[in-house]
C-alpha cells in the first residue's frame, strides 16, 4: 500500500470541483434550452476507486503505455423523472444545491491545506 499524499489529493478533488462546477454552470446556463439534457460529473469516490499507481519510465522505451486516464466524466445526469415541457431536464433548485455542494467542498478542501501546510511550516520553524 502507497502512502496517500494529502496534497496530491487536495489537488485532485480541487481539479474534480472545478470541473463539476464547470459542469453545473452550463446546466444553468442552458436552463431555457430546449431538449437541453443536464450534465453532472462523476461521484470523487469513484475517481479515486479507478485510479492506480502507475510506474513513470525513466527512458523512452520502458513501460509503453503504462499511465491510466486521470481524467474526470462528465455524463447526462440520472433520470429523476422531472422533464419540463421543452424536454429539458435542468432543475435550477438542484442546480443551485449541486452549486453550494461545491463551494463547501472547495471551502474544506483549502481549509484543510492550509492547516496542514501552516503544521508543516512549524514543524520546519522548530
Amino acid at each position: 500500500m502507497e502512502p496517500v499524499s494529502l496534497f496530491d489529493l487536495a489537488a485532485k478533488q480541487a481539479q474534480w470541483l472545478a470541473v463539476r462546477q464547470s459542469a453545473v454552470a452550463g446546466n444553468i446556463a442552458n436552463a431555457n434550452t430546449p431538449g437541453y439534457t443536464a450534465n453532472d460529473v462523476e461521484p470523487f469516490e469513484k475517481v479515486l476507486d479507478r485510479a492506480t499507481v502507475s510506474l513513470q519510465a525513466t527512458q523512452a522505451g520502458h513501460l509503453g503505455n503504462a499511465a491510466t486516464n486521470a481524467g474526470f466524466t462528465i455524463k447526462p445526469q440520472e433520470d429523476d423523472g422531472v422533464v419540463m415541457p421543452s424536454k429539458n431536464s435542468v432543475v435550477l433548485e438542484d442546480q443551485l444545491l449541486k452549486a453550494g455542494e461545491v463551494r463547501r467542498s472547495f471551502e474544506l478542501n483549502t481549509a484543510i491545506v492550509k492547516a496542514f501546510h501552516s503544521m508543516m511550516m512549524m514543524a520546519v520553524k522548530s
